[in-house]
């Protein structure tokens, strides 16, 4: 059995929802922004505001690429994980990738308390939601099943996770070298 890699954009629920599946499944769940932040020993505001975003990509596909040689993870992803076509390659080689995806309005609800979010500290973050869908759809598009999760309770959206794995015969898994 391989991993579920729980992609999409920040406040689709990724993180509360992977928990919960992992849980449920039984499963070892990781936040590869978590695994970043330890590694590196601070935050990801940190990261992106003193060495740029082009550094914490580097260092989300070394995180990518640890855990993608694990097996029975729930992985919540990055929202611009998708951008780059290898950690794509890497996800679908390992487990099966899933898209959390919400309406604008409800992201921003979702994330309007937050400042640690650094792509949202801009004058006008629903403009900004908006703009950053859009550029990332077709890299999202990429995804094995999206799920809509803006009208979805965490039960529900859980709920039809679980029904695709249980759709599967196998998740796939990279062999270990």
């Amino acid at each position: 059995m391989g991993n579920i890699y729980l992609v999409g954009f920040m406040g689709t629920g990724k993180t509360v929802a992977g928990k919960e599946l992992a849980r449920r499944l039984k499963w070892q769940f990781m936040d590869l922004d978590d695994l970043i932040e330890l590694t590196e020993k601070r935050s990801i505001h940190d990261i992106f505001s003193q060495q740029g975003e082009a550094h914490f990509r580097r260092l989300e596909k070394r995180a990518l690429s640890q855990v993608s040689r694990e097996n029975k993870f729930v992985v919540a992803c990055g929202g611009g994980i998708v951008i780059d076509q290898e950690n794509v390659k890497i996800m679908k080689e390992t487990g099966l990738v899933i898209c959390l995806s919400a309406a604008p309005d409800v992201i921003l609800k979702r994330t309007g308390g937050y400042s640690h979010r650094p792509l949202l500290n801009v004058p006008d973050p629903e403009k900004q939601i908006e703009l950053l869908l859009k550029l990332r759809a077709p890299y999202y598009a990429r995804a094995d099943k999206t799920i809509d999760t803006s009208r979805l309770s965490l039960k529900q959206v859980v709920e039809r996770i679980v029904k695709l794995v249980r759709g599967k015969t196998k998740i796939k898994t990279k062999k270990k070298k």
